[in-house]
């Protein structure tokens, strides 16, 4: 698709849940173990996964992506914003999804089943939530469920990077892509810096909800239909956050977002912090002593994924702080 700066588009976006290899490429029969009714089960899923369209994980990552969306105008340099105006619940139900090796904790869960061999791959564990209205629901197994508030959000919303070669959608960079940050979402605002001609825009990676981390690997990963607003800025203040910065930054009505990220968690810590500090210079004209004291006692450093490949950080600053600078 080719729009215009400031048009709107609306995707509906498919979870990766269900289709995979491991899983056996048949969502109907996937869901169907889990008690989902065939006719719950998304048209566009079924479609996909009967599709002879290749797919190794290992070679490109799991998710579904819809793209490229070309904006006219945007030039390298320039800054897309896209600004999340609608998601809508597709389905009433997800998965969360715990891989043997991947994860917070590789090697200790997903446990070993009695019996396994030592050089046999581990069963991955996955679990039907459940969704009505805007609260998530977990069953334990042995009668009792577990309650959680949703945060529907998009995990990838990204733009082409400048390569000549396929992009893995897994980790997140400069470019976006598969950030997970779960405050973006409605009436959050995300910049991307264009790195080639029209953005090359994609998303996808929905989530129903997300705690900071994703530990298991997955979070509430479930189907969305999201409506966003694309506008390319080429303003001279704009190419110079995007040149001064080494990730994207998002905001919501209450919050600056400046992320870092780096494949060791410390290491985005650092890129986080450095990011801040270009961020309150650029827009505030901070110097950075003032600035990293301010950062040390106002703002807060939230792990954002440490399954991604590239870990992410993500600085939270009020903008009630900044008032009057």
């Amino acid at each position: 698709m080719t729009i215009s700066s400031g048009q709107s588009v609306c995707i509906d976006t498919i979870s990766h849940e269900g289709l995979l290899e491991d899983q056996g490429r048949d969502p109907r029969s996937f869901f169907a173990a889990a008690g989902i009714a065939e006719r719950q089960v998304l048209d566009d899923v079924v479609d996909l996964a009967a599709s002879g369209i290749a797919h190794d994980p290992a070679e490109v990552g799991p998710h579904v992506v819809t793209g490229p969306i070309a904006i006219r105008g945007a030039r390298a340099g320039d800054v897309l914003e896209v600004e999340v105006l609608e998601l809508l619940q597709r389905a009433p139900y997800g998965v969360i999804s715990n891989r043997h090796g991947r994860g917070a904790l590789p090697g200790e869960l997903p446990a070993r089943p009695a019996g396994w061999l030592d050089g046999d791959p581990v069963p991955p564990v996955c679990l039907i939530a459940h969704a009505d209205g805007d609260m998530g629901f977990l069953p334990v197994g042995d009668g009792r469920t577990i309650r959680f508030p949703l945060n529907p959000f998009l995990g990838i919303m990204g733009v082409a990077p400048n390569v000549s070669t396929p992009v893995h959608s897994v980790p997140p960079g400069r470019h976006g892509g598969n950030l997970d940050v779960n405050l973006i979402g409605v009436g959050a605002r995300l910049f991307l810096p264009v790195q080639v001609d029209e953005g090359l825009f994609y998303a996808g990676d929905p989530h129903f909800a997300q705690g900071d981390g994703e530990v298991a690997l997955t979070a509430f990963e479930a189907p969305l239909r999201a409506t966003l607003r694309l506008t390319v800025h080429s303003d001279a203040r704009a190419r110079r956050l995007a040149a001064a910065l080494t990730a994207p930054w998002a905001e919501t009505n209450d919050l600056h977002i400046v992320v870092g990220l780096d494949e060791d968690l410390n290491a985005a810590m650092r890129d986080a912090t450095r990011n801040a500090l270009a961020f309150l210079a650029e827009s505030c004209s901070l110097p950075a002593p003032v600035a990293l004291a301010y950062l040390s006692a106002a703002a807060d450093f939230e792990v954002s994924q440490v399954v991604d490949r590239v870990k992410g950080i993500h600085c939270c600053v009020r903008k009630s702080d900044l008032d009057g600078l």
